[in-house]
């Protein structure tokens, strides 16, 4: 950590051209669920952005204003898919259909080391690819979990380019404020 406690991380992006070959069942004897939320509450959006990257500073989305939030993820070319566990939260997954698809994508401290991890991902993925799709892009950091960019390369991602970046973990004052919300 730097002295202004930010920290250094190595940022790689990867994408995919062609589906994949094979996608991975659902692990059996869990009780999972995925479920597309429409119009999700941001603090419900937060809580999930929180749970899955807290220990890996995803803090961006954390970051930002309401309007700005709700810009992106109640977005026509935004969809977000919510992974239940035993009828808990346990991740996420969100597209953002631009020009090529771009995944983000988590599981819980609790979900994890279960085998979901590639077959969310898998779904993920299959809801990125329409006739229309040329690529899906994922990005991952040398801060993320360790079995992230393991995984993305598994499944068929391919490395396109990296770069150092910055990253300011979030403050207690901006922890209390996502914790208290806002709506």
């Amino acid at each position: 950590m730097g002295k202004s406690g930010s920290l250094k991380a190595t940022e790689t992006r990867l994408e995919m051209t062609r589906y994949p070959r094979a996608l991975k069942p659902l692990p059996v004897n869990l009780h999972a669920s995925l479920i597309r939320a429409t119009d999700i509450p941001l603090h419900f959006y937060r809580y999930l952005q929180w749970r899955v990257g807290r220990k890996y500073n995803w803090v961006t989305r954390l970051r930002m204003k309401d309007e700005d939030l709700a810009k992106i993820v109640h977005a026509k070319t935004t969809r977000i898919y919510v992974l239940s566990l035993d009828g808990a939260p346990a991740g996420f997954f969100e597209l953002a259909e631009l020009e090529d698809a771009t995944v983000y994508f988590g599981l819980m401290a609790h979900a994890r080391g279960r085998g979901l991890g590639e077959w969310m991902l898998g779904q993920a993925l299959a809801a990125a690819w329409s006739p229309t799709t040329t690529r899906v892009i994922v990005s991952t950091n040398t801060l993320d979990h360790p079995a992230a960019l393991p995984l993305y390369q598994r499944v068929g991602f391919n490395p396109v380019s990296q770069h150092q970046a910055i990253i300011r973990p979030l403050t207690d004052a901006e922890i209390l404020a996502v914790m208290k919300g806002t709506d």
